[in-house]
């Protein structure tokens, strides 16, 4: 199937807001494709606009429009009846088929939460599951039945889908084209002030504070600029408030080599990230959402072409020269040396042949390319499925 002139429905457990991921990319780049796609947003009662469903413009592309819902039924229901949840989301299913008016072709779900089952869309319609987030509940491994196919960003959770019969296929991360304008340069050996890069949402409780926080105190001469949601309100993509996380931003808030620049678009975040001599992630595998395996802001830090300093990724486990990562996967106490040691040799590790290789990556990996390769994909599907049809007709 090729992935133009189509009427796509995006299925997002998150909102559209300031900070875009990877079901959000997707939307813009199939958008911008000839395709027009419609973003659902989570279900929200009440809409200001009193009605249950309702359609607007997105004001990025004129192919893309934004989708607002309210339940007709109460969303308790989800966690006490959730067959009945699931009969009653088939109404709710249909008015949103109906206020986009007209036939859509593909369902393409990034939802994990099993909120539209989709045995509630016609066999017409091409039935596209594909999480970027670990599925870790019966309910996120029920999500994907009925699809047609599988893409995902990590084969750690294609391989939790392998009951199904459905055809599954490692997707990477993309790059937005904002990223695209980074300059490979080395910089002088004497540099004066190290910036050091974070971005993502620091309500987020998988974060490694106290390996975070221990970084920033034992390299005081780094600058550490951070771009993300640190107030709830300004989140799009979830986030908590709690003891530990208001404390946890305080002190970030208090040290004076830490610079909070909050939620910002794209294009501010691309502009920041080329003054960053070194990125770092953060995570505690045990509690990460992914589980270590992969995360989206990889190729933004690598279109600089500038190191990167984490927790274990297994994606990128036998590629030294793209992540610099500690081996152990149950704690990050090494972490904070192996950021010592890189910041103190940037020289080498900000190397032209390296930052050349990690920044060629990243632009084979932009929403386009991984588009065109998902097209690749469908297109092999579609034959193969029709070669079978055939043959059984036969």
């Amino acid at each position: 199937m090729e992935l133009t002139g189509k009427t796509i429905l995006i299925l997002s457990p998150q909102c559209w807001g300031k900070m875009l991921i990877s079901k959000h990319h997707y939307a813009i780049s199939l958008a911008k494709r000839g395709n027009q796609v419609y973003f659902l947003n989570p279900p929200n009662d009440p809409l200001p606009s009193g009605r249950k469903v309702q359609v607007k413009p997105s004001g990025l592309h004129e192919n893309l429009l934004i989708i607002d819902q309210a339940l007709y039924f109460p969303y308790n229901l989800k966690f006490h009846a959730l067959p009945v949840f699931h009969y009653l989301m088939k109404r709710q299913i249909k008015k949103i088929l109906q206020a986009i008016g007209r036939p859509v072709d593909i369902a393409w779900s990034f939802d994990i939460g099993h909120f539209y089952p989709f045995r509630h869309f016609s066999q017409s319609i091409l039935k596209i599951f594909h999480p970027v987030d670990e599925p870790l509940s019966p309910i996120s491994i029920a999500a994907a039945e009925g699809a047609d196919i599988i893409f995902s960003v990590t084969n750690e959770i294609l391989d939790k889908y392998a009951h199904l019969s459905t055809p599954r296929y490692f997707i990477n991360h993309g790059l937005t084209n904002e990223f695209l304008g980074s300059s490979v340069q080395e910089k002088a050996a004497d540099i004066k002030t190290v910036r050091a890069g974070f971005s993502g949402n620091l309500l987020r409780n998988d974060i490694d504070r106290e390996a975070m926080l221990q970084i920033i105190r034992e390299n005081g001469e780094v600058v550490f600029e951070c771009w993300g949601s640190y107030k709830v309100g300004d989140s799009n993509i979830g986030g908590s408030e709690n003891r530990e996380q208001v404390a946890f931003i305080r002190e970030l808030q208090q040290c004076s080599n830490v610079v909070l620049h909050g939620a910002v678009g794209t294009k501010e975040l691309a502009a920041g990230f080329r003054n960053i001599d070194i990125f770092l992630i953060c995570y505690d595998v045990q509690k990460d959402q992914s589980r270590g395996t992969n995360y989206h802001k990889v190729m933004e830090y690598l279109s600089t072409g500038k190191v990167i300093v984490s927790n274990n990724i297994t994606t990128y486990r036998d590629q030294p020269e793209l992540v610099s990562m500690v081996s152990d996967r149950q704690s990050n106490g090494h972490l904070p040396a192996l950021f010592r040691e890189v910041a103190g040799n940037l020289v080498s590790w900000n190397s032209l042949p390296l930052q050349e290789k990690r920044v060629a990556y990243a632009r084979d990996n932009t929403y386009e390319k991984q588009v065109d390769r998902i097209e690749n994909i469908l297109l092999a599907y579609r034959k193969g499925k029709s070669r079978l049809e055939s043959n059984a007709k036969a």
